[in-house]
């Protein structure tokens, strides 16, 4: 399953540029998962400072 990332995202930005896919954007002002693209590698999940992206 693709990751997502919760309310509890800062919008630091920290995880966009791990993405290997290029999978995560902003909006709403916070970061968001195209689920179609994620590859569940769990790269966001590893640098995001508030445990944002978890699997969904």
């Amino acid at each position: 399953m693709a990751y997502v990332i919760n309310d509890d995202c800062i919008n630091c930005g920290a995880c966009e540029p791990g993405c290997p896919v290029s999978a995560i954007s902003e909006a709403d002002g916070k970061r968001v998962i195209d689920a179609d693209t994620c590859i569940e590698c769990g790269a966001c999940a590893s640098v995001c400072p508030v445990g944002a992206p978890n699997p969904q």
